[in-house]
């Protein structure tokens, strides 16, 4: 298409060259001078010209024109496949922003779990603690209470044993009643300074 432009222009420039040549020579009725045409040399000129022309057409202006042709979807390929790379890349971005506030989502997410399992961890070992520490108060109280009724129990059987000590020794002695006021004082001094050795 283009080729046949090319010509078309090319006959029409050559076609109007030799008019505008004899009419500045002033036709062939004058001088001979610098601008006189010679008709066949002018026609020779354009036969050789056209004969340039078909010539170039034919053979070089088709591979010009082609691989001009063939530069410009190069380019347009080139132009078509980075504005198609420029799109992916778009989406590519899009993508990985998309997925990056999804990681930030998640995170946030497992930091509040996180949170909230280290504040029921918190809360159960506080209850473990507590629960302990009222078994720990109770199991001394009931041992407190266990070794205060073994205190009383050892004290009655000491007291048992000391009423019936001192029964013995009244009744062994069987002293009259000063005797007996005396021997009793003298029990209790007795009691007293073992009491005292033993406290």
């Amino acid at each position: 298409m283009r080729a046949s432009r090319i010509q078309a222009a090319m006959l029409a420039l050559a076609w109007s060259f030799p008019e505008a040549l004899w009419a500045q020579g002033g036709g062939e009725g004058g001088e001979g001078g610098l601008f006189d045409i010679n008709t066949g040399l002018s026609t020779w000129t354009l036969l050789v010209f056209a004969g340039l022309v078909f010539l170039l057409g034919k053979y070089a202006w088709g591979p010009i024109l082609e691989a001009v042709d063939a530069r410009e979807k190069g380019i347009q390929s080139a132009l078509d496949e980075a504005a198609g790379r420029n799109d992916e890349a778009a989406k590519l971005l899009a993508e990985h922003k998309e997925q990056l506030a999804d990681a930030r989502r998640q995170a946030n997410e497992i930091i509040a779990q996180g949170k909230a399992v280290g504040e029921g961890v918190r809360k159960e070992i506080e209850e473990k603690a507590r629960a302990e520490g009222q078994a720990i108060v109770e199991r001394a109280r009931v041992e407190i209470e266990r070794e205060r009724d073994a205190a009383l129990d050892t004290l009655r059987k000491e007291s048992v044993e000391l009423a019936l000590a001192a029964a013995s020794r009244l009744i062994q002695e069987n002293l009259d009643q000063d005797k007996d006021r005396q021997l009793v004082e003298r029990y209790l001094s007795e009691l007293g300074g073992d009491g005292g050795a033993q406290a």
